[in-house]
């Protein structure tokens, strides 16, 4: 291993309490540290980097004497396109960062439609239940658990039948994005194409303005046509279409772990209200349109207003 003396420590893992990560004097190289669900997702990034994707590419693994796994990786990047959208200042997102991201998330979709896997029966109605975390959604919020809520996820299973089941990311956006590619893959697992990349701007809105910027129309626009021509390429039909059936499952996946108690401060208990109220104002348009439009729905601010 390398001289301990040549790395920096970037931050602790959020997913893996015992690691961290680390970069190299130069700025080439990453160092991350951590368990068994490091070693796993090590293993899982050096396969589908054969298979094309954008990820950082492996220089080296191993298991210090205490038995903590570390590996080392080479850099994408200094920055990801959220600190460069941040450092843009502006309150619109810049169309450099939006075309670059296309550019990654064309990458990555042609990737994953090139290297589909065998659905089993039933593989799309499972992952509607873990992509949206919905046994931990329905016991926070048992309101929810409804006949009209199951019936809109088992149409969103069915919108989706014949979609490619891919290797994804499940935790995509422009936090994790850099020019070079995509890092942090430990929530890696099996999702349908496009699941991760149509809705990279759509996300935005459910942090409730605290990101600091906003992706117009048009760019979202020009980002979905860019999707969809990748995914013409790769020989599949359009993800834009399937924008309100991910959102859906998205929307519930941001409520999950989020219930506080009761003698939480009100800010934590209003930002849970906050995302109740998307879920249902995007299930509302979902059942009336089979889209859901991120644009109508308001800040956090705009909510603890009203």
């Amino acid at each position: 291993m390398e001289n301990s003396d040549d790395w920096q420590l970037v931050k602790r893992r959020t997913a893996d309490a015992d690691g961290a990560v680390y970069v190299s004097a130069d700025g080439r190289r990453y160092r991350r540290t951590g368990g068994e669900a490091l070693q796993a997702e090590s293993a899982f990034q050096e396969m589908v980097e054969r298979l094309g994707y954008p990820v950082p590419r492996l220089l080296a693994r191993g298991q210090d004497n205490d038995g903590r796994v570390w590996v080392v990786e080479e850099s994408l990047g200094a920055r990801s396109l959220h600190d460069e959208a941040v450092a843009d200042g502006g309150q619109e997102l810049s169309d450099a960062v939006v075309d670059q991201l296309a550019q990654v998330s064309a990458r990555l979709l042609h990737a994953q439609i090139t290297h589909p896997l065998a659905a089993e029966p039933g593989a799309l109605l499972r992952w509607v239940d873990q992509a949206g975390w919905t046994h931990n959604v329905f016991a926070e919020n048992p309101d929810l658990d409804t006949e009209r809520t199951r019936a809109a996820l088992a149409h969103v299973a069915e919108r989706l039948d014949g979609s490619p089941l891919v290797w994804s990311h499940l935790d995509y956006g422009l936090p994790n994005v850099l020019t070079a590619g995509v890092i942090d893959w430990q929530h890696y697992g099996v999702g349908p194409a496009g699941y991760d990349v149509t809705l990279a701007l759509e996300i935005i809105p459910f942090k409730g303005g605290a990101k600091g910027y906003t992706a117009t129309p048009t760019q979202r626009g020009r980002y979905l046509a860019a999707l969809d021509s990748a995914a013409s390429a790769a020989g599949a039909g359009p993800v834009s279409v399937h924008l309100g059936a991910f959102l859906l499952v998205k929307s519930l996946f941001f409520l999950a772990l989020m219930k506080p108690a009761a003698s939480a401060p009100a800010e934590k208990q209003t930002k849970w209200q906050y995302r109740r109220h998307l879920f249902l104002k995007g299930l509302e348009q979902y059942e009336r349109t089979g889209d859901i439009d991120t644009a109508s729905f308001p800040t956090l601010d705009e909510f603890a207003a009203g």
